[in-house]
């Protein structure tokens, strides 16, 4: 009997210049979608981060006051080593944010000043695959952020938006989430599995607390096993995964 064939991943769309990042902690892009990052911003386009929290309950043995500013730091520079400079922190609650009007206000405020055409969010969904819990706090920036690029455009939604000089912005033209078990698209992680790695090395501290691995093994074998992993739906090459909702 024929084994059903694998069903293979679109190619991302590519005529778009402007990118926004919404996720809840640091290293949650780098765990996903830094490789593609890196390929887009070496062909010239502009991504920008934009994180809920600091992460400042990621880590038992470190205070949050101590944390904090600690994982503030580790993501600027992994965002850098991606070639993105603009790195955004909304200042929501580490481990308890939640959904509603106050998070989709705050994302879409930032839709409104970076205006992209592409929108960027992790998981929103209740599991990984079928049988590993998400995190609440992905859960709802994941959802957030799929509200909010209409709220974006919606002058009537948060008048006081408008009010600050945020005029309604409605180019975004799709959503992409990473870590979706309902992958549509994707991008060839090859050019930037090199700088996916190191960008994730530079949230040393919180891996070194997730593990004993050696952070470089830990870091080059979950990414380089995800992008393989990925590419025997992509035509054999290495990529990174997106669900694309089209606006």
């Amino acid at each position: 009997m024929t084994e059903p064939a694998i069903p293979q991943l679109k190619p991302m769309p590519e005529d778009w210049q402007r990118a926004l990042a919404v996720v809840a902690h640091p290293d949650d892009l780098e765990y996903g979608c830094a490789a593609a990052v890196a390929a887009w911003t070496d062909g010239g386009r502009e991504v920008g981060y934009v994180l809920a929290t600091r992460g400042e309950a990621g880590i038992d043995t470190l205070d949050p006051a101590t944390c904090g500013p600690l994982r503030e730091r580790e993501q600027r520079a992994s965002a850098a080593v991606v070639g993105v400079g603009t790195v955004e922190f909304l200042g929501h609650r580490d481990g308890v944010i939640e959904y509603g009007p106050v998070l989709r206000r705050d994302i879409a405020a930032a839709v409104r000043r970076h205006r992209p055409e592409l929108v960027l969010t992790l998981n929103h969904r209740d599991t990984w695959g079928d049988a590993v819990w998400n995190t609440p706090d992905h859960v709802a920036v994941g959802r957030a952020t799929l509200d909010a690029v209409a709220d974006a455009g919606n002058r009537w939604i948060f008048p006081e938006l408008t009010e600050q000089g945020l005029e309604p912005w409605n180019g975004v033209r799709w959503v992409a989430v990473a870590g979706s078990a309902r992958p549509t698209h994707a991008v060839d992680a090859t050019p930037g599995l090199e700088r996916a790695v190191r960008s994730l090395l530079e949230h040393r501290t919180y891996i070194e607390a997730l593990t004993d691995e050696d952070p470089e093994t830990y870091a080059r074998t979950f990414l380089t096993t995800s992008a393989e992993a990925t590419g025997e739906r992509f035509g054999g090459t290495p990529a990174v995964a997106f669900e694309v909702f089209t606006r």
